[in-house]
């Protein structure tokens, strides 16, 4: 699935608030909120290259929120 995916390009009014993140090395987790969704999402982000890329969360992996 891709990120881009979620918010429809017609929807100008999109509004995505960072309340949190924490980066452990070459990992790092972003807590946010959006006006799509009734509870803060997380994303999990792996370096690769010297770039940050969204990953999954494995299913018995703990994040720091």
């Amino acid at each position: 699935m891709m990120i881009q995916g979620l918010v429809p390009d017609v929807d100008n009014d999109a509004k995505v608030t960072i309340s949190d993140e924490v980066i452990e090395t070459d990992t790092a987790w972003v807590k946010y909120s959006s006006n799509y969704d009734n509870k803060p999402g997380i994303f999990k982000l792996i370096k690769e290259g010297g770039k940050w890329k969204v990953t999954s969360k494995g299913p018995r992996e703990k994040g720091p929120f």
